[in-house]
């Protein structure tokens, strides 16, 4: 298989490479950004996307930033170095891991504060870097997960925005056990809804999978319940932003949908995340921050007039699934099962030891961090 990356150091780890996105897939370009300001744009302007990889650039966004300030006085040093997280975490609200790895950076860096410039910034470059490998780790181990799922046969999935290669360090998320499963000889077809209004769907996945040789089928959106009961799939399987203490998804916006879809045609919703997407300070799906864009995105999104242009336009960018219509829960560590305020205790805490309870099935594979995928 053939797998593009989303976020990278470059050559010599003096840039963060991008491929950008927004070009996709008339154009696979890999794009260089040399500060923290240009990574932030990056984000912002979904040129990189999907929680883990926006989570993985942000970090190496910092670190790079700080590596070029070294020759600051001390006191301006941890100025920059507030200053560009600031700028960061506040591109996308609603994906737990671009705060999550700002954080973990954030925290080398006090545990160095006694040291010089040089040190704190190498080791927040390290810290960094740690992030990115360990995400390409996870990919692999959800992909374990996830496949034990499935019985043996064909494997006919629907997903929904991406949460493959694109979204993450490496294979993806609910992607991961597709590729996973096509590696191993098995017959798969994925299922992919357009995901409007920015068709992430359409341009992204479609374009992943079908680049790795990966039987794929577009549709529209609105295909998706005729796809169900039509018997074409036999499981949703998407990604996530963030998800809450008592197992409520934020994802792209149109999962909900596709959840109450699943549920009424007795098909299982599977969500698959890191550890890292798990957020135990936040109680419901209530509390998620849901980012809302540019009401131009909906009604000019490739440049051509699609809608009334002083037409008053809702946009969020995510949903909240409730966590009664997951079926379950595919981390890096475990395959979570109801009831989720349970067994997400067990593993809430990034770094956290593994605490067997009711329904988690333990993994044998280590403890990950990582970062979702989805935005």
């Amino acid at each position: 298989m053939s797998l593009p990356e989303a976020v990278r150091w470059s050559a010599d780890g003096r840039a963060v490479v991008i491929l950008d996105q927004s070009r996709l897939p008339e154009e696979e370009r890999y794009v260089s950004l040399s500060t923290a300001e240009a990574v932030a744009e990056a984000i912002a302007s979904m040129r990189v996307r999907g929680a883990p990889a926006i989570g993985i650039a942000a970090a190496l966004g910092l670190a790079l930033e700080l590596s070029r300030s070294t020759a600051l006085a001390p006191e301006a040093f941890w100025q920059r170095l507030d200053h560009a997280t600031l700028r960061l975490r506040g591109t996308r609200p609603t994906a737990v891991n671009l705060t999550w790895a700002l954080e973990r950076l954030r925290g080398v860096a006090e545990q160095n504060r006694a040291r010089t410039n040089g040190e704190v910034a190498c080791a927040v470059y390290g810290e960094a870097t740690a992030i990115l490998e360990e995400d390409r780790a996870m990919c692999r181990r959800i992909g374990e997960h996830g496949l034990s799922l499935f019985p043996e046969g064909e494997l006919r999935v629907l997903t929904h925005c991406n949460a493959g290669a694109l979204a993450t360090g490496g294979m993806g998320t609910a992607l991961a056990p597709v590729y996973l499963a096509h590696a191993a000889g098995r017959s798969v077809h994925v299922y992919v809804g357009e995901t409007r209004p920015l068709l992430q769907g359409s341009r992204i996945t479609a374009w992943e999978l079908q680049r790795a040789g990966i039987p794929v089928t577009l549709i529209a959106d609105s295909v998706a319940g005729f796809v169900m009961q039509a018997r074409k799939v036999d499981a949703v399987m998407v990604g996530a932003d963030r998800i809450a203490a008592n197992g409520d998804v934020a994802n792209k916006i149109g999962t909900y949908t596709l959840a109450v879809l699943a549920r009424h045609h007795g098909l299982p919703f599977y969500v698959a995340a890191p550890t890292s997407t798990i957020d135990p300070g936040m109680p419901s799906g209530r509390e998620i921050p849901i980012e809302e864009r540019s009401a131009d995105e909906v009604r000019r999104g490739f440049g051509r007039l699609t809608a009334p242009e002083s037409v008053p336009v809702y946009a969020p960018a995510f949903d909240v699934t409730p966590a009664q219509l997951v079926t379950a829960i595919i981390t890096d560590r475990c395959v979570l099962q109801p009831p989720y305020a349970k067994t997400l205790r067990a593993v809430g805490e990034v770094g956290r030891e593994l605490v067997p309870a009711g329904g988690v099935r333990e993994s044998g594979s280590g403890s990950g961090s990582g970062s979702g995928a989805g935005a």
